[in-house]
This record gives structure tokens, C-alpha cells and sequence, in this order.
């Protein structure tokens, strides 16, 4: 009998990698990340959505490995910024600063905080998005998915888990950001797990 096919997780983000491991797991699935893998490639974030880059980072890097890849672009929308930092979240405070101290997480946050300075409410409205890409070996993109997670940002980060923007990132439902929420909720109610949700039947039809 043929053995399962192993699928690639198309990222080195240690979030990211935790979150999709541990939903991917219930359903038997052997993946692997990117780190340490002969023949990754670099790929360019050129697309101006998450689905855009989602197939980019699935499609090349399958092409490259000659192997089944899941990729995601994720990101969140702030309604008041006009979308941002939308596909930019990750680079959101430009370039590590020479000299900088704290992660770049930490200084996202604060360039963040600051737009949104004085800002009520009804002005912090915002969501989280998630767009999934699977990839077969020959970089062919066989299945998508999205996934959105509604919210508020948080006049002042609240809680040490999850990352990113998850400090700030105020589910109205539980009154607590992600940052504070137990893994084992965001794992049902982010826009990750929405968007994982949809995609696995795919992954798992052929795999």
C-alpha cells in the first residue's frame, strides 16, 4: 500500500506552524515545515491579496520541491486604515531598525496602537483574514479556502499568548483578546482555523 504523501507547510513562521500543526493533527495528516528543507525557495509576496500570495508561496514552492504544499497569507483589516495593514501585517513597521530591541511583533503593535490613537470604538472595528492554497507537486493549485475572524483593537495589549497582532485583537463575543483567549478557543473561532476547516476535505481527498 502506498504510503501518505507528506504535505509541506508553506511557512517558517513558528505561529503559524504551531496553529496549523495542531489542526491539521485529528485528521492523521503528515506535514512538515519549510526550515531545514533541501530545494525551499524564496518567494516573492507580489500578489495584492492574501489569495494572491497564498497561491504564489503554495504554487512555487511545490513546483520546487516536487511536493504536495499548503500555504496561507493571513493578515488583519483595520476598517479605520483603510484595510491595513492588510497583506503588509507581518512588515507592517518596515525594516528591523539597526539597533533595535523587542521583536518585530512588539514594534507592529505600537505603529498600530499609535494610528489608532484617541480613535473611539466604532473607529476600531476590524478582522482578521486568512486565505489557504494547496499546491500538487507539480505547482498546480487543486483547492482554496478563506477563513475571517470580526473584532476590535485594543486601546492597550492585553495578554501574552497566540502572536502578532493577538494582544490587540479584542473578540467582542468572549470581551478578551486572543492574546488572552486559551489556544484551545482560537482554534475553533480564528480565521485560520475557519479557512483550515474548509480546505482539509481537499487535503485529505488526496493526500
Amino acid at each position: 500500500m502506498q504510503p501518505p504523501a507528506t504535505l509541506v507547510l508553506g511557512t517558517t513562521n513558528e505561529g503559524k506552524l504551531r496553529e496549523l500543526v495542531a489542526l491539521l493533527a485529528p485528521f492523521g495528516i503528515s506535514c512538515r515545515s519549510l526550515r531545514g528543507l533541501p530545494g525551499a525557495v524564496d518567494v516573492e509576496e507580489t500578489g495584492a491579496t492574501f489569495a494572491a500570495n497564498a497561491a504564489l508561496k503554495a504554487g512555487q514552492q511545490a513546483a520546487a520541491l516536487h511536493a504536495w504544499v499548503l500555504a496561507e497569507d493571513s493578515g488583519l483589516v483595520v476598517d479605520a486604515l483603510d484595510g491595513a495593514p492588510g497583506i503588509y501585517s507581518a512588515r507592517f513597521s518596515g525594516p528591523v531598525p539597526a539597533g533595535a530591541t523587542g521583536s518585530t511583533d512588539d514594534r507592529n503593535n505600537a505603529l498600530l496602537l499609535e494610528k489608532l490613537a484617541g480613535r473611539p470604538a466604532r473607529d476600531r472595528t476590524a478582522h482578521y483574514a486568512c486565505h489557504a492554497a494547496l499546491a500538487d507537486p507539480t505547482g498546480r493549485i487543486v483547492a482554496t479556502a478563506a477563513g475571517t475572524c470580526g473584532g476590535l483593537i485594543a486601546t492597550a495589549r492585553q495578554g501574552a499568548g497566540g502572536f502578532g497582532y493577538d494582544p490587540l485583537f479584542i473578540v467582542p463575543e468572549y470581551h478578551r483578546t486572543f492574546g488572552e483567549l486559551p489556544a484551545a478557543v482560537k482554534a475553533v473561532i480564528s480565521h485560520r482555523a475557519r479557512a483550515m476547516r474548509a480546505i482539509i476535505p481537499a487535503i485529505v481527498a488526496r493526500l
